[in-house]
C-alpha cells in the first residue's frame, strides 16, 4: 500500500457505498470519530452533519497534535514535525478500524442497501454485484463460495439475535432502507463490511 494514499481508504469505502460527496472546495469537515479525543486538549469536537461528513479525506479537519484517529492508524503524520518519508505499516489495529470505526460501519450499511437495491433479484446476483463494485472484477469460484457461506452464517446469526441487528443498523445517519428486515439488512451489512476490509479493496 502506498504510504501517500492511506487517507484514500476512507474515500474508497464511501465511494463504493455511494455516500462519497464529490464537492470541490469549501471549508474543512469533521466526520464521526470516537468521543473524548479532543477533550484531552480542552477542545470539543462537533461532527459535521448531512453530506458534509461524507466529503473526501482531503477536506477532513486535522488538528496538529490530535489527528483524525483512523488516519493516524494508517500512518498519517501528526504534522507537529516535517515528515520527509511516511511510514508504511500493516497492523491488526488497521483491520479493527476498518471493521469497527463508525465511518466504515456506516459505509458498509450504505453499501448493503445499495446491494439490495441495485444488485439484482437474488443473493447470487447481489454477491456478484457487491464484489464487482468493490474490486472491479467478478468473484472467482472459491471467493463466491466464501461469500455465500458468510452471508448464510450472518443471516442465521442475526435471525437469532435481532437486538444485535437493530443496534448495528443504528450506526450512522443514513436512512434505513424500507421494506427490508433488520436481520437481513444487518447480515448484508456484515458481508459488505468484509468486502470493504479486503486487502484487494484497500490497496491499489
Amino acid at each position: 500500500m502506498r504510504a501517500t494514499r492511506r487517507e484514500f481508504i476512507r474515500d474508497t469505502a464511501l465511494a463504493v457505498s455511494g455516500l462519497l460527496n464529490l464537492q470541490i472546495g469549501g471549508k474543512s469537515t469533521r466526520p464521526a470519530q470516537p468521543p473524548g479525543i479532543w477533550e484531552v486538549n480542552d477542545g470539543t469536537y462537533v461532527k459535521s452533519t448531512g453530506t458534509d461528513q461524507y466529503r473526501r479525506g482531503l477536506y477532513t479537519y486535522w488538528r496538529r497534535s490530535t489527528v483524525y484517529p483512523s488516519f493516524i492508524t494508517f500512518d498519517a503524520p501528526t504534522r507537529e514535525f516535517c515528515t520527509a518519508v511516511r511510514s508504511r505499516t500493516n497492523t491488526p489495529l488497521q483491520s479493527l478500524v476498518l471493521m469497527n470505526d463508525p465511518v466504515y460501519v456506516e459505509a458498509a450499511r450504505a453499501f448493503a442497501q445499495r446491494i439490495l437495491a441495485e444488485g439484482g433479484p437474488d443473493n447470487s446476483a447481489r454477491l456478484a454485484f457487491a464484489w464487482r463494485s468493490a474490486l472491479g472484477r467478478a468473484p472467482r469460484d472459491n471467493e463466491r463460495a466464501l461469500l455465500e457461506r458468510t452471508l448464510t452464517q450472518q443471516l442465521a446469526n442475526f435471525a437469532q439475535d435481532q437486538k444485535a441487528a437493530t443496534e448495528l443498523l443504528k450506526v450512522g445517519d443514513v436512512p434505513k432502507l424500507a421494506n427490508v428486515s433488520d436481520p437481513d439488512l444487518a447480515a448484508w451489512t456484515a458481508v459488505a463490511n468484509v468486502i470493504l476490509n479486503l486487502n484487494e479493496t484497500i490497496t491499489d
